[in-house]
C-alpha cells in the first residue's frame, strides 16, 4: 500500500466492515478454505480481524494465525480482542509487505480485498510465495477487481497458479519453478 490510512478513516471503515460481517458472515467464505486444526495461517491485510478470529478457532491450540496489516490501530484492536478472549494463537505483524515469517511455514494465506490497494503487488506476491508451504494454498478475493484481472494480477509473475474458483474466492497454489 502506498501509505497507512488515517485512524479516523480506519474507524469508519472498521465500523462498516462490522456491519457487513453481521449481514454476510465471514465464516461462509472461510468454509471454502478448509482450514484445519494445527494449520498456520497468514491473514494478509487483516484489517480489524473479520477473518483472523474465525481462523483462530479453526486452527485450534496447536495452530497459529498471523494477522498482518500496515495500520497499527487495526493490530491494536486485534491484540486487545485476542487478549480479552484469551487467544494465544494469534500474532500480529505491522508491515505493508515483509512478514518476518520463516520460509515455507504457512499452510493457508487469506488475501482478501487488499490487492487493489497495493503499491508494489509483485513484492507482496514474492513475500507470500516465500512463506507458503509447497502444498499450501492462497485464498484470494478482491471485490474491486474482475475475475480476469485477479487471475492475471496474481499469476503474472509466475509465482502462483490458479487451482480452483469457489463461490466467493479464487484458490491459488505456489507454482513449481
Amino acid at each position: 500500500m502506498k501509505r497507512p490510512m488515517p485512524n479516523a478513516a480506519f474507524y469508519i471503515m472498521s465500523s462498516l466492515m462490522k456491519c457487513r460481517d453481521l449481514l454476510r458472515p465471514r465464516n461462509r467464505i472461510l468454509e471454502e478454505v478448509n482450514i484445519g486444526q494445527g494449520n498456520h495461517v497468514l491473514d494478509f491485510g487483516c484489517g480489524h480481524g473479520s477473518y483472523t478470529f474465525i481462523a483462530s478457532e479453526s486452527v485450534g491450540g496447536e495452530g497459529k494465525v498471523y494477522a498482518q496489516d500496515m495500520v497499527r490501530l487495526a493490530l491494536d484492536m486485534i491484540e486487545k480482542k485476542a487478549s480479552k478472549l484469551n487467544l494465544d494463537n494469534i500474532s500480529t505483524i505491522c508491515s505493508d509487505c515483509s512478514t518476518g515469517i520463516p520460509d515455507e511455514s504457512i499452510d493457508v494465506i487469506l488475501f482478501y480485498d487488499v490487492f487493489h490497494l497495493l503499491g508494489d503487488p509483485g513484492a507482496v506476491l514474492k513475500e507470500l510465495q516465500r512463506v507458503l508451504r509447497p502444498d499450501g494454498i492462497m485464498s484470494f478475493s478482491d471485490h474491486h477487481m474482475s475475475g480476469s484481472d485477479i487471475l492475471s494480477g496474481v499469476t503474472e509473475g509466475g509465482m502462483f497458479s490458479p487451482s480452483q474458483k469457489e463461490k466467493h474466492t479464487f484458490v491459488f497454489r505456489k507454482s513449481r519453478n
